[in-house]
């Protein structure tokens, strides 16, 4: 075992704040599980015992875990709840899953930095998440975790740096950054990683981030080496090309490289996920440091815009619209978008697969129906609706794309040098009759359920360690993601038998079964199921 259980000869007798008793721990490091008492005092475990029956010592608080596994709190390594903590402390979708620890600011987009000359770039950016708009108070890291923690959330936050912000930033919606202006990102982003980020992300597929070349990259990745801070990307290219780049870039710089939500969404392409995985596993072979994540789900969710050509989409959303108002402009973009999506128009257009998940009303757009419904309803080509939607709506129409298969995501899913994260946000359960992905009310419940019980893809020991020390371990969260004494006490209590999601795509907004209680720096903030009213989350920093 990573920890050491400790004879009851060696506790001294004192009050605890809280005793969780009687429980299989499964401690985060891919060891064996061991039955012990966990022992937490001022927000840290204190001590690991052998179990006693009855307990022994004497607790505030006494949870009664016999049968259940304790585990270190989930660390989701993916996720875009940069702005619903603030919209909704409570992160609802999130502490019912376990997950204890959010890394936020991933695919290039972050609520920070912020310049007041480009305020609403920055805000037009951060649409693409899909939530609500919030007014910054704000233009750093600082500032902004003074604001979370000031309104109060029930789990913690890891914040990355989005590269679509920071170049913002500092060349406003430009195409081209020379010298002077990659010295000047490269300022800022140190600026931002003293104040305590994790790294850096790139969304490679939306304006502004996707205009950075490989000088810019490098650039940007060798500062973050200097720190010893994590670079995580989504790809430019879809699979095979994006994995190459990312491992060359690790090379070259000595970053380490999570590659983010790893997937083949080109229909002529699947079934091949373990020829992308041997790029990774040569890119290691060859010096890189580098890792990928993945979640539970044969469907991906984001802004509609990204599938738009990219000439279509340069100088951000308001000169996109302005383009598009052109007749002629509008029927060239209607050819090239019909005749496919992704990196040079490569995918093939399903419209029966993509599925309208949230439209504010525009266009009177239904939630919930595919594009080719809404489409032929509206009395127009998908692709003419496509564009309509994105003109009115900028980025804030979302859609959920079923152009996945689930084998390769299993084959993803096995690997061991892959993660899970949810790319979903911590969301409220009550969503007025929009339907997120399901992701964010699922992903950690369906790996522990359906591909480590039912269908045995991992371990359970493992599937903890993915979803917890190993991503500690990556982030550089030396003190989180382990049950060992003198760790933050953020831990989960679940039943293996019986945890599993029930988040579909039509009726997403359901609370998993099997997590009982969910323990965020020394406080309940899940209990029996039932969510408390504590806030101990914090926005924690890098050091």
């Amino acid at each position: 075992m990573g920890h050491h259980l400790v004879g009851p000869t060696v506790w001294e007798a004192r009050v605890t704040d809280l005793l969780i008793h009687g429980g299989l721990i499964i401690d985060g490091t891919g060891n064996d599980p061991a039955a012990g008492d966990v022992l937490i005092e001022d927000g840290r475990i204190t001590t690991i015992l052998q179990p006693q029956t009855p307990p022994h010592h004497q607790a505030a608080t006494v949870i009664d875990a016999s049968g259940l596994v304790v585990a270190p709190g989930f660390i989701d390594i993916h996720t875009h709840s940069d702005v619903s903590v603030l919209l909704d402390g409570r992160a609802q979708s999130k502490i019912h899953q376990g997950v204890t620890t959010e890394v936020t600011g991933n695919c290039g987009f972050s609520p920070f930095p912020l310049t007041p000359s480009h305020l609403h770039d920055h805000l037009a950016l951060l649409a693409g998440i899909g939530d609500d708009p919030v007014q910054p108070t704000w233009t750093d890291l600082d500032g902004y975790a003074d604001a979370v923690e000031h309104a109060g959330i029930a789990l913690n936050i890891a914040p990355l740096v989005g590269h679509g912000q920071l170049r913002i930033a500092t060349a406003g919606l430009a195409e081209h950054a020379g010298t002077e202006t990659i010295g000047a990102m490269r300022a800022l982003l140190s600026e931002l990683l003293e104040q305590g980020a994790f790294g850096l992300s790139t969304g490679l597929t939306y304006v502004p981030s996707r205009y950075a070349d490989s000088a810019e990259l490098e650039a940007l990745c060798t500062t973050l080496a200097g720190y010893g801070r994590l670079y995580a990307t989504h790809s430019r290219a879809d699979g095979f090309a994006g994995a190459a780049e990312a491992s060359t870039l690790g090379r070259r710089t000595g970053a380490r490289i999570q590659f983010s939500h790893l997937a083949i969404n080109q229909p002529g392409l699947w079934g091949q996920a373990e020829s992308l995985l041997k790029i990774f596993d040569d890119g290691r072979r060859g010096g890189a440091d580098i890792a990928c994540d993945v979640y539970p789900y044969d469907a991906s969710a984001s802004a509609l815009t990204q599938y738009l050509p990219p000439w279509v989409q340069e100088g951000g959303v308001d000169t996109m619209r302005a383009r598009l108002a052109d007749p002629g402009i509008l029927a060239r973009a209607e050819s090239e978008l019909a005749a496919g999506w992704g990196a040079g128009g490569r995918i093939p257009w399903h419209w029966d697969r993509v599925v309208l998940s949230r439209t504010d009303g525009v266009l009177d757009a239904p939630e919930g129906a595919t594009v080719q419904d809404a489409a032929a309803a509206a009395g127009v080509s998908p692709a003419r609706y496509t564009l309509e939607l994105c003109r009115e709506g900028g980025n804030r129409v979302q859609v959920v794309l079923f152009y996945r298969v689930e084998h390769d995501m299993r084959t993803f899913l096995r690997h061991p040098h892959t993660l899970i994260g949810s790319d979903g946000s911590a969301l409220p359960y009550q969503q007025h009759g929009r339907r997120p992905h399901p992701r964010a009310y699922g992903a950690h419940a369906r790996v522990l359920g359906r591909y480590t019980r039912e269908l045995g893809d991992l371990e359970l020991t493992t599937a903890v360690h993915k979803m917890t020390g190993a991503v500690a371990e990556r982030l550089g969260l030396t003190d989180r993601g382990v049950l060992r004494a003198d760790a933050v006490a953020d831990l989960v209590v679940f039943d293996p038998e019986t945890v599993i999601d029930h988040a579909t795509y039509l009726e997403p907004c359901q609370p998993p079964s099997g997590i009982r209680d969910v323990v965020v720096n020394g406080e309940l903030v899940l209990a029996g199921g039932i969510q408390t009213a504590a806030r101990p989350g914090r926005v924690l920093r890098s050091r």
